[in-house]
C-alpha cells in the first residue's frame, strides 16, 4: 500500500503502522510529513474532585488527554494507565476510553477531540508521551482561545455540542487548529529517534521566551521559589533578596513571561492551590485559608472571588456538578 505527500510517492505506510514494533520512519519521509486539522469537536478544561469517574465512550474522532495536576487512571482500547502530571495520552478513533482520578489527588485534565485524517497520527496511537515547556505554552494558547470562540463554559464534561461566539474574534477557530497541528509535529520531531536519522536530539526553546537567556532561568527559579512559599505570606523584597535579582528586573521578567505581576502572579499561585484543596475535600475554606497563610478567612474569600469570579463555596459547588454531571444551563 503507498500513498503520496506532496510530489513524492513512497512506500512508507508500512513505517507509520509498525512503528511500536520497532521501525522507525525514513528521514526524507519524514519530513514530508503534513498534519492537517479538519474539525475541532471540543475542548476542555477540567478541575475535577479526587473521586470522579468517567464511565467512559468511544467516537469515530481522535481525542487526547493531558494531566495538567495530579494524576488520573485512564482505559485506551484494553489497555489501561496511569497518566501523571505533564503527560499526555491519544485516543484514535473508534478507541473506547474512559478516566477517573487515582490517589486521592484532585486533577486538572485537557481534553480537546478533533477530526485528522493525515497518515503521521498513525505515530500517536497508544502513545502516552511526556511534554515539553513547547507544548505547555501551545496547550496554554489553545485554551485562551477556546474561551475566546466557544460560547459555553470549558468545564463541562457532557456537553455534546460546544456552540461557538456570535462575536468570536477573527481566526480564533483558525488559530486553534494551528497551535493543534504546531503541537502534533512538535511531539513528532521530539521522539523521533536521533541515531535513525542521523541526526542529533532536537533542541527545543520555550515558545514564548524572553530574548534574555538569563531572564528565563531567573522565571524558572523564582516560580520554583514561590511554590515552596506557597503558604507563606511573603513581600516583594523579600522575593528580590531571596532571589537576588533586582525588582523592577523581576516585575518586567513576570509581565513578559505571563502578563502578570510577580505578586499577582503569586496571589493566582495561592488561589490554585486553594482550588485543588477544595476539590480534594480534606479541608474547610477556613483551614485552606490557614493552610496557605491568608491572614482570615474574609481575605482569602475575597481574593478568591477577585481572581475566579467565583466565592469558594459556588466554586466547591460548581466542580461538585462537573463530576456529577449535573450542570445547570447557562
Amino acid at each position: 500500500m503507498s500513498y503520496t505527500i506532496g510530489k513524492v510517492k513512497q512506500k512508507t505506510t508500512s513505517f507509520f503502522y509498525n512503528y511500536h514494533k520497532g521501525v522507525l520512519w525514513d528521514t526524507e519521509v519524514l519530513n514530508q510529513i503534513i498534519i492537517s486539522i479538519e474539525r475541532i469537536y471540543s475542548i476542555h478544561y477540567f478541575e475535577y474532585m479526587s473521586d470522579f469517574s468517567f464511565a467512559g465512550e468511544s467516537h469515530d474522532f481522535w481525542e487526547f488527554i493531558y494531566v495538567d495536576k495530579g494524576e488520573v487512571g485512564v482505559t485506551a482500547g484494553k489497555t489501561s494507565v496511569v497518566l501523571k502530571k505533564g503527560e499526555i495520552l491519544f485516543h484514535q478513533p473508534n478507541e473506547f476510553h474512559n478516566v477517573q482520578a487515582v490517589g486521592g489527588i484532585a486533577p486538572n485534565l485537557i481534553v480537546a477531540s478533533f477530526s485528522c485524517k493525515s497518515p503521521a497520527m498513525e505515530f500517536f496511537k497508544r502513545k502516552a508521551l511526556n511534554i515539553d515547556e513547547n507544548i505547555h505554552y501551545l496547550l496554554a494558547d489553545i485554551i485562551i482561545e477556546a474561551r475566546k470562540l466557544f460560547d459555553c463554559r470549558l468545564d463541562d464534561p457532557y456537553l455534546q455540542n460546544m456552540p461557538l461566539k456570535s462575536d468570536a474574534p477573527a481566526g480564533s477557530e483558525q488559530l486553534i487548529r494551528l497551535f493543534l497541528e504546531n503541537m502534533l509535529i512538535h511531539l513528532i520531531r521530539k521522539y523521533q529517534s536521533p541515531l535513525v536519522l542521523g541526526k542529533s536530539a532536537l533542541k527545543t526553546e520555550p515558545f514564548k521566551a524572553t530574548k534574555n537567556k538569563g531572564d528565563i532561568e531567573i522565571f524558572n527559579r523564582v516560580n520554583a521559589y514561590l511554590e515552596n512559599h506557597i503558604n507563606e505570606h511573603i513581600s516583594i523584597e523579600q522575593i528580590c533578596r531571596d532571589n537576588l535579582v533586582g525588582r523592577s528586573q523581576l516585575q518586567k521578567i513576570f509581565k513578559e513571561q505571563c502578563d502578570l505581576g510577580i505578586i499577582e502572579y503569586f496571589s493566582t499561585l495561592k488561589i490554585n492551590a486553594s482550588k485543588e484543596l477544595i476539590r480534594t475535600r480534606h479541608m474547610n475554606f477556613t483551614q485552606i485559608a490557614e493552610q496557605l497563610g491568608y491572614t482570615s478567612i474574609h481575605y482569602f474569600s475575597r481574593q478568591f472571588k477577585r481572581i475566579t469570579g467565583m466565592t469558594p463555596s459556588e466554586y466547591a459547588s460548581s466542580v461538585k456538578a462537573v463530576a456529577d454531571g449535573s450542570f445547570e444551563e447557562k
